[in-house]
């Protein structure tokens, strides 16, 4: 375990005081305010560990910039509650309104919105996440608490996967709910997603004896062709239909303006339901183009919807909605695969995040916040 304290110019900085026991829309905005782009999540790990150590009904661990606190109180169940400190880059946009510090506006009803960098990426499901924790000295399940650093980076540096790896014994629990933006609907399980580098070779030639050479990038054709062509499935996982999608997102070749090109690369991307696994999705794949030479180079299983374990029934009446199924890959399928069924449930449009627009109503916020501690005391 590491506790590496924030520090600046060469003087360890003081952890910026976060108060629980207020608002949850201000709490989101005090977050906020601390800048956390992937990478430098410590000042924000800092604040929220020193929050936390500061309740007496809760165990704290830390390791990296990833926090874990827990209530011990032997109740029949334990749930999990995660999410990530940090955030995508700030926008260089001149004026964007997506970017720290945070700012209040009122939208044209008179609502309260909160603008800046996280506000739906996840600084309110945070936000949600500390003030249940500082308020629910005695709740009717057993939870953990676990914020993580890394999440909008290669998943190779996600904190969550190290925690996995180095506390395994302090993640385990009967559902998990992430507090990734979902506009206050539940959205079980999540796609996987799968990503192929295609190749197609010719034969170099001076472009004004085309016919002395073959040229890859024209054999790569057929490969678009049939990815354009392709009418991907919705595939009914546990009561939730998972619209799946397979597309070309980059593609390079050629040398020099007079050269026909010996070379050709493109790279596709598989987003697949929850019925496959990866080595499933690539056979789909490498069936649709027969012949090709494809180099798979990355992958990441989804999970199912998780909805039929009864803290997850009880959890998606509380809530009061329809749930829905979950298109993007999420850390849900980190708990998946560990055995902990789970769901997404935040607040804000995930549609807004990222964007040099990021904002969420504080009325979201509260809301969520509320159907979290109505299910974790009735």
């Amino acid at each position: 375990m590491t506790n590496d304290k924030h520090v600046k110019d060469g003087v360890v900085a003081a952890p910026a005081h976060l108060d629980l026991g207020g608002d949850v829309a201000e709490l989101t905005a005090r977050l906020m305010d601390i800048e956390s782009v992937s990478g430098g999540e410590a000042a924000i790990a800092d604040a929220v560990e020193a929050a936390l150590a500061r309740l007496p009904h809760l165990s704290v661990h830390r390791d990296g910039d990833s926090i874990i606190a827990r209530t011990e109180l032997g109740r029949a169940e334990r749930v999990i509650l995660a999410g990530h400190l940090d955030t995508v880059p700030l926008p260089t946009t001149p004026g964007s309104r997506g970017t720290v510090p945070s700012v209040w506006e009122k939208d044209d009803d008179g609502a309260d919105v909160l603008y800046g960098r996280g506000a739906t990426d996840m600084k309110g499901g945070v936000a949600v996440q500390l003030a249940l924790a500082a308020g629910l000295t005695a709740p009717n399940r057993d939870v953990t608490y676990v914020f993580y650093d890394h999440e909008e980076v290669e998943g190779y540096k996600s904190g969550l996967g190290r925690l996995f790896r180095n506390s395994p014994e302090l993640l385990g629990g009967d559902f998990a709910i992430l507090l990734e933006p979902t506009d206050g609907t539940v959205e079980g399980g999540c796609n996987g997603t799968i990503r192929f580098r295609v190749t197609t070779k010719g034969r170099a030639a001076h472009s004004a004896r085309a016919w002395m050479g073959e040229n890859a990038i024209h054999k790569m054709a057929d490969v678009l062709t049939r990815l354009a062509v392709h009418r991907p499935a919705t595939v009914n996982v546990d009561g939730l239909d998972f619209r799946e999608s397979l597309n070309a997102v980059k593609i390079g070749g050629g040398i020099a303006g007079n050269v026909i090109p010996d070379h050709c690369e493109a790279e596709i991307n598989y987003r697949f339901a929850p019925d496959k696994d990866p080595d499933g999705a690539e056979a789909y794949v490498r069936a649709l183009l027969p012949g090709y030479e494809l180099e798979r180079t990355d992958a990441a299983a989804g999970a199912r919807p998780g909805l039929n374990h009864p803290a997850a029934a009880a959890f998606v009446a509380t809530v009061g909605q329809e749930p829905k199924p979950k298109y993007g890959w999420t850390d849900v399928a980190r708990f998946s695969a560990a055995g902990v069924p789970a769901v997404n449930f935040g607040p804000g449009d995930a549609l807004l995040a990222h964007s040099d627009d990021e904002h969420v109503r504080a009325d979201a916020i509260r809301a969520c916040y509320g159907s979290l501690r109505e299910w974790l005391t009735a």
